[in-house]
């Protein structure tokens, strides 16, 4: 098959997910996340042979989508595609500033969208080799991160929020170890560690939207890393568990 028609398949099955969705705001979020850039920039990972095909939606939010994607021989991946076209940005900027690895980042929105892909990319693979349990990064090309998808062949892994843990002690001190391990090794602070960003895996945690993620030597690491812990802490409090706050995080920076 010629690579135009090619093309205009996957486009036909992207507007084939449109018409399927009756809700208005999940359509309009398909129509900015599939503009034509992004048809394209998603186009050349499948005519790469990183993915195959995208499979379906698992997650819609501000920034943008989460797809599971297949390749050709059956595995499973998870494709980000974060929108160029949307103002949610508003806050990003206070994440990238003061990181060394993004000085003198012009002030445009297209260039901070693609600088946060490329530092969540960058993120992931930092935590990856550091021990943090996050999704293994595969590829990335401008604004799409293509990554491990977490979950099984029937559904996705559900955030933690969702889940009845069998052994919460168990779940937050794992938590909190990834916490150090990424502080220590990975010489990152998550800055949105909650319910939200840790998927379960049977009752293995797994970190996720690590986009924010700073060095530690950023200026307003020690007060988001003490939001991070404060947030596992409230989490967990429903469990009946008491965490520390104050002796996690002597424990989380001591070297």
């Amino acid at each position: 098959m010629p690579t135009s028609d090619k093309y205009h398949l996957f486009e036909r099955e992207i507007d084939s997910w449109r018409i399927r969705n009756k809700d208005s705001s999940e359509r309009k979020s398909y129509d900015e996340v599939f503009d034509q850039q992004n048809l394209m920039r998603m186009y050349k990972l499948i005519s790469d042979g990183v993915i195959d095909r995208l499979d379906f939606p698992i997650s819609t939010g501000k920034e943008g989508n989460v797809f599971r994607a297949s390749t050709k021989d059956g595995q499973l991946l998870a494709v980000k595609i974060y929108r160029t076209s949307t103002s949610t940005f508003t806050d990003m900027g206070r994440y990238i500033q003061g990181d060394p690895r993004f000085k003198g980042l012009p002030n445009s929105r297209r260039k901070l969208i693609l600088a946060w892909a490329e530092k969540e990319f960058m993120n992931l693979g930092l935590l990856h080799r550091a021990g943090v349990r996050v999704p293994k990064p595969v590829a990335r090309h401008a604004n799409i991160i293509v990554m491990e998808y977490i979950g099984d062949e029937s559904e996705p892994a559900r955030q933690l929020r969702s889940v009845e843990l069998a052994d919460p002690a168990a779940v937050a001190e794992r938590v909190l170890h990834y916490a150090k391990l990424a502080y220590q090794k990975a010489k990152l602070v998550h800055c949105d560690l909650s319910e939200y960003n840790v998927l379960m895996l049977g009752q293995e945690p797994v970190v996720i939207d690590v986009g924010q993620g700073v060095l530690r030597s950023h200026p307003n690491a020690p007060e988001w890393l003490e939001r991070d812990v404060r947030n596992v802490a409230r989490y967990f409090k429903r469990y009946g568990l008491k965490i520390d706050v104050a002796e996690q995080i002597k424990e989380i920076t001591k070297e």
